[in-house]
């Protein structure tokens, strides 16, 4: 009868302690889902009013690194054949980086998990839609993505599929407001529209950026002996040969006449420097003579990102410096 009673008071106790440990695990669980949401609704967030995919790109590798550490985010749209890299590495990492994630568009590799000798890992995803398929790619260093990890991006990339089928659909009219029409280079809305987050990205990271400004010597006298022609003809050699000596993180810019501006990312004054005679070089080369004594050059103005300088005030040093340059030739 002891033991009868002794059992019959102590099973409630330990019925109230299992109701009790799956109340907490309920809990927990809300608690989760809650902030998962709070995430996802930051996503949102950040994505209105983005139109851009490279934009976009970027905001997802910004809202994402405090949650899952990531080398560079990368996405392709198969339609057009057009990639976009994110990638927060530097120097000889960053082209490993980035040529492993070029390595995996164009592969034909399924969906899921991959590696290098370099120690990156991959996952790629493959978004296939009615009227579009693309590439999204993470690549770590020094391990894969865990379960939880790739169940957490899984629950983002809805948000952003949608954002980038937007982004799609007005790609083409972006494309054609953001190039010039004589040389096809990038336009002066383009320079307004990046270059805050360039700066932002630079200081962010603790990374060099250096502009170029640049003004082309004698293009006066070209538009005056040989036609407005001619000078068209010129200002579309110039940039043909300015783009085909920068790299594809560089952003080159027609701000106007014969005015080019050029942002290098992870690149300071020294480098700029030497990338800045065979900028010239590659211009003298062209051998576009307005007459015997008067042959297109370009003067360059150099200025390296300070500290605590503000956007109006780097610019202005750069095109200082243009000015000395070009009181020089």
């Amino acid at each position: 009868m002891t033991i009868s009673t002794k059992l019959s008071q102590s099973a409630p106790g330990i019925e109230n302690a299992d109701q009790i440990e799956r109340v907490m695990a309920e809990l927990a669980f809300l608690k989760r889902q809650s902030e998962k949401l709070e995430f996802m609704n930051q996503l949102h967030a950040r994505m209105a009013g983005i139109l851009q995919i490279t934009d976009m790109i970027e905001a997802y590798s910004v809202w994402l690194m405090p949650h899952v550490r990531h080398e560079l985010i990368g996405y392709n749209n198969k339609s057009n054949n057009k990639k976009h890299l994110f990638c927060s590495g530097h120097g000889p990492n960053r082209r490993a980086v980035v040529a492993f994630a070029e390595e995996l568009i164009r592969g034909r590799q399924a969906a899921g998990s991959y590696s290098d000798n370099a120690g990156y890992y991959a996952h790629k995803w493959i978004f296939e839609t009615s009227d579009d398929a693309g590439i999204f790619l993470i690549i770590k260093q020094g391990q894969e993505l865990s379960g939880d990890e790739v169940d957490f991006i899984n629950d983002s990339l809805e948000i952003l599929a949608d954002c980038l089928h937007r982004a799609i659909e007005y790609e083409d009219l972006f494309e054609r407001a953001s190039r010039d029409a004589l040389t096809g280079l990038l336009n002066r809305r383009v320079f307004e529209d990046r270059i805050t987050g360039m700066v932002e990205g630079a200081r962010r990271y603790q990374r060099p950026l250096t502009v170029a400004a640049m003004d082309l010597d004698r293009f006066k006298v070209i538009n005056d002996k040989l036609g407005h022609q001619a000078g068209d003809e010129a200002l579309k050699s110039v940039a043909l040969a300015l783009n085909s000596a920068i790299r594809s993180s560089d952003l080159l810019i027609r701000m106007g006449g014969d005015e080019f501006i050029l942002l290098l990312p992870d690149t300071d004054l020294e480098n700029a420097g030497i990338l800045a005679e065979r900028l010239g070089l590659a211009v003298e080369e062209l051998d576009i003579w307005a007459d015997q004594a008067n042959k297109l050059g370009v003067s360059i103005g150099l200025a390296q990102l300070g500290d605590e300088e503000s956007i109006h005030e780097w610019m202005e040093r750069a095109d200082d410096n243009l000015y000395h340059a070009k009181a020089q030739r």
